[in-house]
């Protein structure tokens, strides 16, 4: 333990107060660290008030000469009598005026002399981290004292002698030695001082440091001393600088060799020096920054390879290989795609098409892929979800209205009705909108033929945009039976001029991903027409007053409408799908093919 020469500031403190000594040059001094220092002041009734200031004068005097830095010393005081009274603890002060004005407001106890008592207040209370008590620094405890303690004093300063505590002992007048040798720590001789009055405390400084400190051997003597030496009182021992440990003669030092004693994290070479050490790699491997893992030199890494695909790298080379589905040719550096088709690896039915090292089957138009994903089959039935828009204003006339329901009845003897097929749903409007039935609500075609011709004519206005709002709205719902991941087809049939804006919900029909048709008769506007129709306009868009190119339009229609599989959220994987669409197409030119000669007459009737 250190302590004795950390707690030179106290012997210091105390060489000083001997003023009667003449000063003889430069103050010899020992070197001192921090430490926590509790004065323990006997304040019973025999210590009479000039006796105390005396004493209170004393410990001032002390700690003017003591290093009062945050990291240096600090001080509390205790007194006792018949109880003991915490005045200020190690955290109180950090600064010497407070300590001294602590100190001079202390009033006196005046009672009994329960010294032991003190000393395990000190012990289990003072001395504690709460009280600013620090780890690894010194605690000395100075004990001042005139008479015999009326308690036990011997088992509870051995508790804290045992517990790191040093306790000097000072005696005045009256003072019991006995009780002073048994509190002090050893050497009694150095922690034990006995003065006849309180008038003579100052002058026990310089014996104080005399036991203390004395001579510093390290400085007059032969100490044999390797790296450094360190005082202690009428002594010294050897130290050793950071790196290197002392040797069992106590004098010399050798380094700590932490590769040796294994603690260290070096993946390959460890490479001590004293207290520490460093990293290094194998032949063909360079550091990482984390200085303990070592990476192989990689040439592939470092762009030396003239591999096409693969570098695999290898202490001080590397080889070439490839890709899953190629091959290595010949010289060892190219790549071929292993083509499992042309191999004739395969058993797709129709179409094998080839990946590397892989393929996948299609089927020619017209056929659809099973679930085995290698045979095909013919579509057979394949389902929409079609929404017919058609007008119902007054510029129609009741006899062409007829002539178009006689139209939605041919286009839907064209399709597949079922639930789980084709759903058809019918909406007519003119200044308002009506759903003349949803898409679910029949499943057969018969049924639908009838709903159409019991359809009342509505003989108003012409708003297009309102019907196309509600058909996004409402007929397109899941509610009225539109189903997810299946096309969807909207059809509007008019003959005249909206009568409000169709922009916006024209738009956002295509934007949702509905195919959408656009057939105009007599006066319909072809602007309009146009923005409704989906693209390409020349198979979306129909307007004319005798059809003439219609059958060649059809054809396009077969050749053309599955590129539309991008629009929208909805896509048409389905080549069946696709079929439908086409099978839609063709049966509604087919349907306005007929209706032509019978609208040209009733058109030039209407005229003559």
């Amino acid at each position: 333990m250190r302590q004795l020469c950390v707690c030179v500031s106290v012997l210091l403190a105390l060489a000083t107060m001997a003023v009667a000594r003449p000063k003889e040059g430069p103050e010899q001094k020992c070197k001192s660290g921090p430490v926590d220092l509790i004065f323990i002041i006997d304040s019973s009734r025999s210590v009479r008030p000039h006796e105390f200031e005396t004493m209170r004068k004393f410990m001032i005097d002390i700690i003017h000469t003591l290093d009062m830095e945050a990291n240096a010393t600090r001080v509390g005081v205790v007194q006792y009598s018949s109880q003991v009274q915490n005045e200020f603890s190690l955290k109180t002060h950090g600064k010497l005026q407070g300590m001294v004005k602590g100190i001079n407001e202390i009033v006196p106890l005046a009672q009994g002399t329960m010294t032991g008592l003190a000393i395990k207040y000190v012990m289990n209370h003072a001395f504690t981290a709460a009280e600013g008590d620090r780890p690894k620094v010194p605690n000395v405890a100075v004990i001042v004292t005139d008479g015999r303690p009326q308690d036990r004093v011997v088992e509870v300063a051995a508790e804290a002698r045992d517990k790191g505590i040093e306790i000097y002992a000072v005696g005045v007048a009256r003072a019991d030695l006995t009780s002073l040798r048994a509190m002090a720590s050893p050497p009694i001789e150095d922690h034990v001082f006995l003065v006849e009055s309180f008038d003579l405390i100052y002058q026990f400084g310089l014996q104080f440091q005399d036991k203390l400190c004395g001579m510093d051997l390290c400085l007059e003597s032969d100490h044999g001393c390797e790296h450094l030496c360190e005082s202690s009182p009428r002594s010294f021992h050897c130290l050793c600088l950071p790196g290197y440990t002392l040797n069992e003669d106590g004098k010399t030092c050798k380094a700590i060799d932490l590769c040796a004693g294994g603690k260290h994290d070096c993946e390959q070479i460890c490479i001590p020096s004293p207290g520490t050490f460093t990293c290094g790699c194998n032949t063909g491997y360079t550091l990482n920054d984390d200085k303990k893992t070592c990476t192989m030199i990689d040439l592939c890494a470092e762009g030396k390879h003239d591999c096409e695909q693969i570098c695999i790298t290898s202490l001080g080379t590397f080889t070439c290989n490839c890709k899953t589905g190629y091959t290595l040719n010949d010289d060892k550096i190219t790549c071929t795609m292993i083509d499992l088709c042309a191999e004739g690896k395969h058993d797709c039915e129709q179409i094998c098409i080839a990946s590397p090292g892989a393929f996948i089957c299609d089927c020619s138009a017209g056929f659809k892929l099973h679930d085995d994903k290698k045979t095909c089959t013919t579509c057979r039935s394949a389902n929409i979800d079609l929404v017919l828009l058609i007008d119902g204003s007054k510029s129609v006339r009741p006899q062409n209205f007829e002539l178009v329901k006689q139209f939605v009845n041919q286009v839907v003897d064209s399709l597949d009705v079922s639930a789980h097929g084709t759903r058809v749903g019918l909406v007519q409007y003119s200044s308002h909108v009506r759903t003349e039935f949803a898409l679910k609500m029949y499943e057969k075609t018969d049924d639908i033929k009838k709903a159409v011709m019991n359809v009342e004519y509505m003989e108003k206005g012409t708003m297009t945009g309102l019907a196309l709002k509600h058909m996004m709205e409402n007929s397109f719902s899941e509610a009225e039976g539109a189903r997810k991941n299946i096309p969807r087809v909207g059809l509007v049939f008019t003959d005249g001029r909206s009568q409000d804006d169709i922009t916006e919900w024209a738009k956002k029909a295509k934007e949702e991903g509905i195919t959408m048709y656009a057939v105009g008769v007599g006066k319909a506007m072809e602007d309009e027409l146009r923005e409704i129709a989906s693209e390409p306009l020349d198979k979306h868009f129909f307007y004319t007053t005798d059809f003439t190119f219609i059958n060649q339009i059809a054809e396009n229609l077969k050749l053309n409408v599955c590129a539309e599989e991008s629009q929208g959220e909805i896509e048409v994987k389905d080549p069946c799908a696709c079929e439908s669409l086409v099978e839609f197409q063709q049966a509604t030119m087919s349907t306005l093919e007929q209706l032509k000669t019978k609208h040209i007459l009733l058109y030039t009737a209407l005229v003559h």
